[in-house]
């Protein structure tokens, strides 16, 4: 006949470790300083973006009014629509030149690949403010850009391109282009170091090409390195700032401003401090759309 269990033993049965509420003790402190340095200014934002306020005085309840400038005013839409403009070349074009460029550095097996890797990802150690002075000189009318140009005989093409209405916002996403190349190609490559090489050679046993092997093989094993790259680009395309002021403030007349650059505007230039934090909030809800999507979309595919 069994024996019945003391209570001791009985609890002893569960999970080992301490009990949950101890758990949240041990993470209480790394909570205390997030919500200050991040979760406190944030609801302070959302609660100054329902005031007019210049930052000085004292502020009149303003309602839903700066929420709805974002959607009525003409130049708030227009910011919004450069910042998309720059994830096509903050997001898009370094993933697909990341993707080609890392398969074929996966696939050639290059000697001297980390230092390769090193040099690729060098931009991603330069401040911005530096890669911005530099850009806006190669942009000159006398820089190397333009030099370029004449020397291969396109004379036609040569311009002051920070200061063109037309090619001003592509010049600006050019220079991020450069700049996230390097990252997402070296997030690329360290995924595809990890696929084994059995699917590749089986996919050979079976006639399949260099194409149907990137996209058989390549394209489905790194799913999960493209969402992390396409996440990163996309925040660094919405919320870029420090590029924007340095090449062009927003110029010429409004068509390089972007969202951040407005919120920078309205509440240390034009004194519209509850104006610029409903920017700033909207701003903040949409990285958060695209990149909840992102991770989503990633997670179902796998």
């Amino acid at each position: 006949m069994s024996r019945p269990v003391s209570g001791a033993r009985a609890k002893s049965t569960g999970p080992p470790g301490e009990p949950r509420r101890i758990a949240y003790l041990y993470l209480l402190p790394a909570f205390l300083v997030y919500a200050a340095f991040l979760l406190y200014p944030l609801g302070r934002a959302v609660q100054i973006s329902f005031y007019d306020w210049n930052g000085n005085t004292l502020a009149t309840w303003a309602g839903l009014d700066n929420y709805a400038e974002v959607v009525t005013d003409p130049a708030l839409r227009a910011a919004f629509g450069h910042a998309l403009v720059l994830v096509f070349f903050y997001a898009v074009l370094p993933l697909v030149v990341g993707l080609g460029l890392a398969s074929i550095l996966n696939r050639a097996r290059v000697r001297g690949l980390p230092f390769f890797r090193t040099v690729v990802f060098l931009p991603q150690v330069v401040a911005m403010v530096v890669v911005g002075v530099a850009w806006r000189r190669l942009y000159a009318p006398d820089g190397s850009v333009n030099d370029l140009l004449r020397a291969v005989g396109l004379d036609s093409l040569a311009r002051g391109w920070l200061g063109d209405y037309a090619a001003a916002l592509p010049a600006v996403g050019f220079i991020g282009t450069w700049f996230e190349i390097g990252l997402v190609t070296v997030l690329l490559l360290a995924g595809m170091g990890r696929i084994p090489g059995e699917l590749y050679e089986a996919a050979r046993l079976d006639g399949a090409g260099p194409v149907r092997e990137f996209l058989a093989v390549t394209l489905p094993s790194v799913r999960g390195e493209i969402a992390v790259a396409l996440t990163l680009t996309v925040i660094a395309a919405l919320r870029t700032f420090d590029l924007v002021y340095i090449t062009t403030r927003g110029g010429p007349g409004t068509s390089t401003s972007v969202p951040s650059f407005e919120v920078y505007n309205r509440a240390f230039q034009q004194g519209r401090v509850g104006s610029a934090a409903a920017v700033a909030v909207v701003l903040t809800l949409v990285i958060f759309a695209i990149s909840f999507g992102i991770t989503r979309i990633a997670e179902r595919e796998r």
